[in-house]
């Protein structure tokens, strides 16, 4: 037989890769439903629904093959688990995600990292001071979540430290965000205003999220006080907060509540956004979108484009507006 049609012996047993779609499989027979409260590595910390009982799962190795271009397993994903001995346990499956709060990992440009699976509201922390809030990053923050179309709530934090203190202040800073979010103004140290954002809270699973320092550990220590985490410190030569949380974590708060507390992020790198969908992201465009001259209009430079007329009107903050043609024609944006 002529070389060239020999079969090599390594190539003859290969066989041709399986496509599997996960939304097709259902867990298998004999495993316990569970919620992922906690994820570091190849360790999954789980809490069955039969009884609550906490355990350290692995990943069936089947699963890592179905799951491309995202983490297999997250925080506040619903899988489902064969029980082993010594509060062990092997996941042997991962049910459809609704929704994710997520980012590009480091060193892709399309490999999604999950912050938390299956929230039903996101809690945006930033600080008045200590640091300084930083409209632009809060801008990327709630872009995120739109386009995964989950609930925006903002926390402002920290208002004891304005002068005077107080509420009123912190609003003026935030006035624009008042206009489509709900905004909670709070302080843990004198307690004014964590009455109200326990109760939109209660019964849901929320991600709170935002960069280090803002005060989102000693928050998450009074809506949860038996499980104290550490505080760190804002950096008094750089003003950016020293991370202190390591790893996204759901914390059972009672009652069906649950707070899934996420690590400080000092910047985020968004999946590119075309830019049909960048506009929608920004809520105060949406009624003006459609009434623009030129059907394919950026509402950067073109006459009568109805985004831009809403501006000059006032019925779009200045600041969103220009939050969005920063990244409407920056790098961040596909063209």
């Amino acid at each position: 037989m002529p070389a060239s049609n020999r079969t090599h012996p390594r190539n003859a047993r290969r066989s041709t890769p399986v496509t599997v779609d996960p939304a097709t499989l259902t867990p298998p027979p004999g495993t316990s439903p569970a919620t992922v409260t906690r994820s570091h590595g190849l360790w999954h910390e789980i809490v069955l629904d039969d009884g609550g009982d906490i355990v350290i799962a692995t990943v069936r190795g089947q699963l890592k093959r179905q799951r491309r271009g995202t983490d297999i397993v997250a925080v506040g994903d619903r899988v489902w688990a064969t029980r082993l001995p010594d509060d062990e346990a092997v996941i042997e499956y991962v049910a459809p995600r609704t929704r994710t709060l997520g980012r590009i990992a480091r060193h892709t440009r399309d490999v999604e990292q999950v912050i938390v699976a299956n929230p039903d509201q996101v809690m945006f922390v930033f600080a008045i001071r200590q640091p300084d809030p930083h409209p632009r990053m809060l801008d990327r923050f709630i872009i995120l979540a739109e386009l995964q179309d989950i609930p925006i709530h903002i926390v402002v934090t920290k208002i004891d430290l304005v002068d005077p203190p107080g509420v009123q202040a912190a609003r003026d800073v935030f006035a624009d965000y008042e206009r489509s979010f709900p905004v909670h103004y709070v302080s843990t140290v004198t307690g004014e205003g964590m009455a109200d954002l326990q109760e939109a809270l209660a019964g849901k699973i929320s991600a709170v999220a935002g960069p280090s320092g803002v005060g989102k550990s000693s928050l998450l220590n009074v809506l949860d006080p038996e499980g104290r985490r550490d505080i760190g410190d804002v950096s008094t030569a750089t003003g950016k907060g020293k991370h202190t949380t390591v790893g996204a974590r759901l914390h059972n708060l009672g009652n069906g509540t649950f707070v899934a507390d996420t690590p400080g992020m000092r910047a985020i790198t968004m999946v590119a956004v075309p830019p049909g969908k960048l506009d929608w992201s920004f809520r105060e465009l949406r009624p003006f979108l459609g009434e623009c001259f030129y059907q394919d209009c950026t509402h950067v430079h073109e006459p009568d484009c109805a985004v831009r007329d809403a501006v000059a009107r006032g019925d779009i903050p200045r600041s969103r507006y220009e939050s969005y043609v920063s990244l409407r024609t920056g790098d961040e944006v596909a063209g």
